[in-house]
């Protein structure tokens, strides 16, 4: 790799703390500025820090996307209950952590870093799991919250529509990103449709039986991993 391809691989990647570094920011303000809830200050940094695959192809260097992602894991310890250190610059996004469950952002953070240390040369299947925890999975949240009524007794006492809105939710995001990645990569939206019908499937299950703040680490990636079997000749 030459100076000038890795000056350029190490500014995308400074610009990705940034805009990471900025959503944290603007969600740890929504309560404050908009009368946003907790959860759902949350729920808008969970769906953000989904954009960042979108990213990844801009990438010459598949070490640099787990550079993005890895260090976040230590920062999401640190604002979490767990951690000993206790620092007001990470007050906000402790809030945000304390309002789900205290494992949650960490286990994002992990289930990114592990995609990008095995996907990154293929960012389409990270997309495939971390699209589906961003934006299905705060749908669930926020429908369910909101007007979920049925139950579904498995492991995460679910409701049925917060499922339906999870389904839909990754099937549209899912969609789209795919559309955008298909515009860079040797592939099309119909060559893959059974492969995506399945990972909705299998996510919105999967979300349904995972214990709070696990699904942060099921889905994305057991999304992942079957968006790649069944696709492993793209």
């Amino acid at each position: 790799m030459s100076g000038g391809e890795a000056l350029a691989n190490i500014g995308i990647m400074l610009l990705c703390y940034g805009y990471v570094v900025l959503i944290i920011v603007i969600s740890s303000a929504l309560p404050r500025a908009f009368d946003f809830s907790q959860k759902n200050s949350r729920k808008f940094l969970h769906m953000m820090i989904g954009n960042l695959p979108f990213v990844i192809p801009f990438f010459t260097s598949t070490i640099y996307p787990v550079l993005v992602a890895a260090p976040f894991i230590l920062v999401t310890f640190i604002a979490s209950p767990y951690s000993p250190l206790k620092n007001r610059r990470f007050s906000g996004l402790m809030n945000i952590t304390e309002e789900g469950h205290p494992l949650g952002l960490i286990l994002y953070a992990v289930s990114y870093t592990l995609l990008a240390l095995f996907f990154a040369s293929q960012p389409y299947v990270i997309a495939a799991g971390i699209l589906p925890m961003a934006y299905g999975d705060s749908a669930a949240s926020l429908v369910g919250g909101r007007y979920g009524k049925k139950r579904c007794n498995l492991a995460g006492n679910k409701s049925l529509e917060g499922s339906i809105a999870m389904f839909i939710a990754s099937l549209l995001s899912l969609t789209v990103g795919m559309i955008f990645f298909s515009s860079m990569y040797s592939f099309s939206i119909t060559r893959i449709g059974l492969a995506l019908a399945s990972v909705v499937v299998v996510t919105t299950l999967v979300e349904s039986m995972s214990p709070k703040g696990f699904d942060n680490l099921t889905v994305p990636i057991l999304g992942s991993l079957t968006f790649w079997v069944l696709t492993r000749g793209l």
